[in-house]
């Protein structure tokens, strides 16, 4: 099996350029507060942040967002290394909905599917940052009309530096290795009409320099000395050699096949996704014995968070999604959770997902317990789990597959407008978290 990879970043362009050397990463997005990262890191230096190089600051911010997630990695890891409870499975195919086939622990669950927590390389987190440098001056993202017309004006006909910051992190052993890569552009003498053309498309607005490669602006650019695909925004000789330096072969970690791989964008959907949306390995419909297509193609995984009186252990509320309206039956409630990656268990997945859709940091609750139903190739894992005694999860929606997150009363969850399965479920969740809360001891 490939050695999994995470890319800390949501850049697409950085996501087929791997894409296109054979492997399909994971996408986790760091969340860096990229200024305060170089003014904390020039404060501890005591020089001022401008008097940070160009080819100091990529390799910095880049281990700051490898790093970041990284962290996020182990906190879910963590978690799931202490979960506790039993974990039950119907299989409904063979038995009808509802009853309970098989319970066994978590620990013997979880032992039966190893996850990227037990293995003994990777996965490895990938995290790039560029920078642009014209006579010395470093250029990010440019966000504004003006400022990209400015900067547009100001690099034609010239040619400038762009560097790309690179960092590897292996999660199973935590070492670290990172580096920047530099390529000289040289670009057109182009019209002041060509710059408000290219600006309309929007492309400018938000990449490096106020300019692609492999998009619209490519036609512009007259020459390069250098790395192309470190200008795309990841390089791929220096990550191969980084990875290299970390004892990984780079073609361990190849996880494409081309007979049999859908392209990066492209998959079989029932519903119109947002197309700002990141396909993961792993995200794709099943066609299922039940005659129906389900989410995931590893399965699926979500979790159930209950939040108890700190006197009494009773269960006040729970935790619960409001679908967003493209999503499939959208517009009613449920958990926060989605398909399994590629190389995760399914307590992984849904640790992983309910962090990325509902703000639930794994560190602020325990696993106390887990759900299988199982329909043969494709399964859905709810992971039932509390909040820690003196830590409070704060919902969020961190993305747009949800109209909301919210605090349920626990007594007034029958009375939403469920998801048809959760419907289905709840008599049973509802009566299990009692049970798990009367003789669950923190």
């Amino acid at each position: 099996m490939a050695i999994p990879v995470i890319l800390a970043s949501k850049s697409k362009a950085r996501r087929d350029v791997l894409f296109h050397a054979g492997i399909r990463p994971t996408i986790r997005v760091s969340h860096v507060d990229e200024a305060a990262v170089v003014v904390n890191t020039a404060a501890q230096q005591g020089i001022s942040p401008d008097d940070m190089t160009t080819r100091e600051r990529v390799p910095l911010l880049a281990r700051a967002k490898a790093a970041a997630v990284y962290r996020d990695y182990l906190a879910i890891s963590a978690t799931a290394a202490t979960a506790v409870g039993e974990q039950h499975v119907s299989r409904p195919l063979d038995d009808g909905f509802g009853t309970i086939a098989e319970t066994t622990t978590i620990r013997e669950a979880l032992a039966e599917h190893r996850g990227m927590t037990d293995a003994m390389a990777g996965p490895l987190i990938i995290g790039c940052d560029s920078m642009f440098e014209l006579d010395g001056v470093p250029y990010g993202k440019p966000h504004t009309v003006e400022h990209a017309r400015e900067r547009l004006r100001l690099m034609r006909g010239r040619t400038g530096t762009l560097w790309t910051g690179h960092c590897v992190i292996d999660a199973a052993t935590g070492r670290m290795v990172s580096r920047a890569s530099h390529a000289e552009v040289t670009f057109a003498n182009y019209s002041d009409d060509d710059i408000e053309r290219y600006i309309a498309t929007g492309e400018p607005l938000e990449v490096a320099g106020s300019f692609t490669l492999d998009g619209f602006g490519g036609a512009f650019i007259d020459g390069i000395q250098g790395d192309p695909s470190g200008i795309i925004g990841l390089s791929l000789p220096l990550t191969r050699q980084l990875v290299g330096e970390l004892d990984i072969a780079w073609t361990d970690l190849w996880n494409l096949d081309r007979n049999t791989q859908q392209g990066a964008d492209t998959i079989n959907s029932e519903w119109e996704t947002p197309k700002e949306n990141v396909l993961q390995p792993g995200d794709g419909f099943i066609d299922c014995a039940c005659g129906r297509k389900h989410w995931g193609l590893n399965g699926a995984a979500g979790v159930l968070l209950a939040r108890r009186d700190a006197e009494t252990g009773e269960i006040t509320d729970v935790l619960m999604q409001h679908r967003a309206l493209w999503s499939a039956e959208g517009g009613t409630w449920g958990i926060p959770g989605g398909a399994i990656a590629d190389g995760e268990s399914p307590l992984e997945g849904a640790l992983r997902e309910s962090f990325e859709e509902a703000n639930i940091r794994p560190e602020n609750i325990t696993v106390v317990g887990s759900y299988l139903e199982d329909h043969g190739p494709w399964g859905y894992t709810t992971v039932f789990a509390f909040e820690k005694p003196g830590h409070t999860v704060e919902p969020r929606a961190n993305d747009d597959e949800s109209l909301e997150i919210a605090w349920i009363p626990f007594d007034k969850v029958k009375d939403l407008k469920l998801l048809t399965a959760m419907k289905t479920d709840w008599p049973r969740f509802e009566e299990r978290l009692r049970h798990i809360a009367a003789t669950y001891v923190a």
